[in-house]
């Protein structure tokens, strides 16, 4: 089985080059087609990605990555990662994707009429600033092909960028995803 890593807004970074040789991920669909942007902060990433990319965008690039695709695959998203795979979910077509793992995409809350065509596994922060994370997680659970879960982190905890990174978190996940792709 192959895995697709599905970037936050930072992109590609030395750090998620490390989850995907850690993973044996391959490729990583990020906004910036590979072009290692260096933001200093998740405040300057976000304000670039919605400038120059868009969600609408970014699903086109992970549309066009998974019609490539030749074998059964996972998808991991982070973040607007995990938001365009959500997104994605809903299209019907011939794609081999047999699930995926979304870490904090809290742009899902706006996307939640999708009914999704494959599992996904949603891992949402224990909260968000902008809306109740309990009541998202309690709306997603009663769909077909979802799992979703709260967990003890904030958003980016997986992200060695962000603020809110946390080593045990990340450790504790990278670990679960290695033993989910053997």
């Amino acid at each position: 089985m192959s895995i697709i890593l599905v970037s936050d807004v930072f992109g590609v970074t030395p750090a998620l080059l490390a989850i995907s040789e850690k993973l044996g991920a391959c490729p990583i669909v990020d906004p910036y087609k590979g072009q290692m942007m260096g933001f200093e902060n998740e405040a300057e990433a976000y304000s670039y990605f919605v400038k120059t990319v868009s969600l609408d965008n970014y699903l086109s690039q992970l549309l066009q990555a998974v019609e490539l695709i030749e074998h059964q695959t996972t998808l991991i998203g982070f973040s607007i990662g995990a938001a365009v795979t959500w997104r994605l979910s809903e299209i019907k077509g011939n794609y081999l994707i047999k699930q995926a793992y979304c870490f904090y995409g809290s742009q899902i809350r706006n996307f939640t009429h999708i009914e999704p065509n494959f599992e996904m596994n949603l891992v949402f922060p224990k909260s968000e600033p902008h809306f109740d994370v309990v009541e998202l997680q309690n709306i997603l659970s009663l769909k077909a092909n979802v799992n979703a879960e709260r967990v003890e982190y904030l958003h980016g905890f997986m992200n060695y960028y962000s603020t809110n990174y946390s080593h045990s978190g990340y450790t504790n996940y990278l670990d679960f995803l290695c033993s989910i792709s053997r």
